[in-house]
């Protein structure tokens, strides 16, 4: 939530709700993905085989210039394409203490129950606290775990401004808790009952720029935090709007490396996103003012697919208004070529492009019995590629190369490259591309997420090359 726009909440300390009963309803898929009514700051979660969303409810009128959330909504899809509004499952009322602002929120799962951190008014306007409920479901019911905020202005070293909690468990159970506004990030140890601080509040450093919206996350041993900026050095033309800036760091608690921006401006002023990988594909949620009738104050939620380099960099996210597409299956495992599309910058008239991804395992080089591709009278580098619908996660690739002493040779050399959505490099960190004979010859490198795979392949003087199967192999 954006804090420069904040306002006194319509909304007296003394309104208790209770959550609202909605018959679930999907919705096509599309950008935004729920339309019915307006959603803000969204924090997803796997859980098994479903997607869910955790987000905020604009109530603003059409004009109105203040934010009105009282509630809390989740939105599920199990293919990241169709979603499915579960309605209110928390709000104003299941704190006590609270009186006003149902600010951004995260949920995340531990000992079989799933909290749910909030930003919420307990004091009155511009008094910001950090609630937690709990439930034994990811679509509750929730309850208040604590009784009390457990982060208010009264916490050593608090942020300026305490919302948009992001918590984190890591692979050896310990939690942490990141939140803050105003340029104030801080974080956190947690206790294993994750309603308790484990230590003092620090204040992360390199988190470039930082405004708000803090979302944590991991991949690859490398720990990512993507963040709310609103400067004018290459984030916005105009500090009224954000993007969304990303740092990396090795430990949980920081130092941070700032890397760069992941998403550009949105429609609306606030820009608030969370990453999620699911069914071998990440992706990123955020909101804009993109739904009908919408606005700053009438926020809807949007999905993109988001990928990452070789390197572990991760791409600026393309904002679509059709979403992704349908991604109902498990992750790919073993070798993924036979579901690719194959290309090649030249296949002779008498040989067939398909035996690279057909699945056959030759007896030799000069094996016959079944497909062969190869590109005579061609010569010097030529290249063969595979194309999937989504990105694929690879860290092998291996090639049986073709070889009938007649103007078709065993390569000089080879390279495996990859698509970074602009341009093909080199996949960073590959082993030695092999050019042996009657065998598989592997290649094997840190996992890279893409949409497309290269196989450059740079022939003998006076020969040209080919190939028997090539083999891509899911991380």
């Amino acid at each position: 939530m954006r804090a420069t726009l904040q306002c006194t909440s319509l909304l007296g300390a003394a309104i208790v709700l209770l959550a609202g009963v909605v018959v679930a309803t999907p919705a096509s898929a599309a950008n935004p993905i729920i339309t019915s009514v307006y959603t803000a700051d969204p924090a997803p979660l796997v859980v098994g085989n479903t997607l869910y969303v955790y987000a905020g409810r604009d109530e603003a009128a059409s004009g109105q210039q203040n934010f009105l959330m009282r509630e809390w909504r989740v939105l599920s899809s199990t293919d990241a394409a169709t979603w499915t509004d579960h309605g209110a499952k928390a709000n104003i009322g299941t704190f006590r203490w609270a009186g006003a602002d149902a600010w951004a929120s995260e949920v995340e799962p531990r000992n079989g129950k799933y909290y749910w951190y909030t930003s919420v008014n307990g004091n009155g306007a511009g008094w910001m606290d950090i609630g937690v409920a709990v439930g034994d479901s990811p679509l509750g019911p929730f309850t208040d775990a604590k009784g009390g905020p457990l982060i208010s202005d009264s916490t050593p070293n608090s942020s300026g401004l305490n919302i948009d909690p992001t918590v984190f468990t890591d692979d050896d159970g310990q939690a942490y808790l990141y939140w803050g506004s105003y340029w104030g990030a801080r974080a956190v140890k947690l206790k294993p009952n994750m309603i308790e601080l484990d230590g003092p509040v620090v204040t992360p450093q390199g988190l470039q720029d930082f405004w708000e919206a803090p979302f944590m996350f991991k991949r690859n041993g490398l720990y990512y935090m993507i963040y709310a900026a609103n400067d004018t050095n290459g984030c916005v033309t105009s500090s009224s709007y954000a993007c969304q800036r990303y740092a990396t760091a090795t430990n949980p608690m920081g130092p941070w490396t700032h890397r760069g921006v992941v998403l550009g401006q949105v429609s609306s002023t606030t820009n608030h996103a969370g990453v999620a990988q699911f069914n071998g594909q990440w992706y990123m949620v955020y909101h804009n003012a993109n739904a009908p009738g919408g606005g700053n104050f009438r926020r809807s939620v949007a999905v993109d697919l988001l990928h990452f380099n070789a390197d572990g960099t991760m791409q600026r996210v393309t904002q679509t208004t059709t979403g992704p597409p349908p991604n109902p299956g498990t992750p790919p495992t073993g070798n993924i070529a036979p579901s690719a599309t194959a290309s090649t910058s030249h296949v002779s008239s008498w040989e067939s492009l398909a035996a690279i991804n057909d699945g056959g395992t030759p007896s030799s080089s000069a094996d016959r019995s079944n497909l062969v591709y190869g590109n005579w009278p061609e010569q010097g580098t030529q290249w063969i590629e595979y194309t999937w619908p989504s990105a694929r996660s690879i860290n092998r690739t291996s090639v049986y190369w073709f070889d009938d002493d007649q103007g078709i040779d065993l390569p000089a050399s080879c390279r495996a490259q990859y698509w970074t959505g602009s341009a093909y490099a080199d996949v960073p960190g590959q082993s030695s591309c092999g050019t042996a004979a009657n065998t598989f010859n592997s290649v094997t490198f840190p996992t890279v997420s893409t949409t497309r795979l290269r196989l450059s392949i740079t022939a003998r003087a006076g020969n040209s090359t080919g190939v028997l199967e090539w083999q891509a192999f899911a991380a």
